[in-house]
């Protein structure tokens, strides 16, 4: 069942690794089995509070929380990846159990630094791919060609809304097979977002840059703004600089879990023609005498 992590182990979502490790070891204290034997209700919660530990504790996984939410997080890690390579004698330090604990309260489902009573899972790969960047703001899905062992595999991968250069994706059974039977390594897909023409990003927003005539600077108009959609009419006020941003509300990536739908905005920036005609060249003559 999904669960809010932060609220779980009760901080707040700005809160750094020192307060959150404090803030897990009170309520392991509280919650720990040694101290509730017998009681169903303590060991759930002190399996939650491990977990929220195991996730907000490592920088990586906090940030694909934070960027995905609760269920876009858990379509990328499996309850194995939450708690791989999680020192758990570091953890549970003081309490007693270490990974004999891990195994009998999560069944042995992650790799930990100590024994594991499960079958050794196959090796994990990695592998980078390219995707458009509209694609990235938008999602959908991608076809990849996946070499492995000699032999090309075409892969269908689901891409999530909003994902960002330096993000991974996990293909689930798609790495290395197990030396001693057990379940094969998964492919873990580094994203590189492609530049686009017309946008730029900018956390969860996007920026265009739209030009406007001198005249329109000076005088105020409108302006065709283009959109991940339709494009949009915006007004231009009178005495607008060259750079300033004009806002079109939730034009930007759109939400996910914790994640607000951004914005888009217009840059302004001024058509400066490569030539004049002649009524043109006699008018900016005439606005140079004026001072402008």
């Amino acid at each position: 069942m999904a669960q809010d992590y932060y609220t779980t182990l009760g901080v707040d979502k700005t809160a750094d690794a020192a307060t959150i490790k404090k803030a897990y070891r009170k309520l392991a204290q509280k919650y720990h089995p040694d101290r509730n034997p017998n009681d169903k209700a303590a060991e759930e919660k002190f399996k939650q509070i491990t977990e929220a530990y195991a996730v907000l504790s490592d920088p990586e996984k906090r940030r694909q929380y934070d960027q995905f939410g609760s269920s876009g997080f858990h379509q990328r890690y499996s309850q194995e990846d939450i708690f791989r390579n999680m020192d758990f004698g570091d953890i549970f330090g003081g309490f007693g159990g270490g990974d004999d604990l891990f195994s009998q309260l999560f069944g042995g489902g992650g790799r930990t630094r100590g024994p594991s009573r499960r079958v050794a899972k196959g090796q994990d790969f990695s592998m980078q791919i390219s995707i458009p960047f509209r694609l990235s703001i938008q999602g959908g899905e991608r076809r990849i060609d996946y070499r492995s062992e000699g032999r090309v595999e075409q892969i269908k991968v689901r891409i999530p809304a909003g994902i960002e250069s330096g993000s991974k994706l996990r293909v689930a059974g798609k790495g290395g097979p197990s030396p001693a039977g057990g379940p094969s390594g998964d492919l873990f897909l580094q994203i590189e977002v492609e530049p686009d023409p017309l946008f730029s990003r900018e956390g969860n927003d996007l920026l265009v840059r739209v030009e406007i005539p001198y005249s329109g600077i000076c005088l105020g108009t409108s302006a065709e703004v283009p959109t991940l959609d339709k494009p949009k009419r915006i007004k231009v006020p009178a005495g607008i600089q060259p750079g300033q941003k004009i806002r079109l509300r939730g034009f930007g990536v759109p939400g996910s879990g914790r994640r607000p739908t951004g914005d888009l905005f217009a840059v302004i920036q001024v058509a400066v023609p490569k030539s004049l005609n002649e009524p043109q060249q006699q008018l900016i003559e005439q606005l140079k005498e004026l001072g402008l």
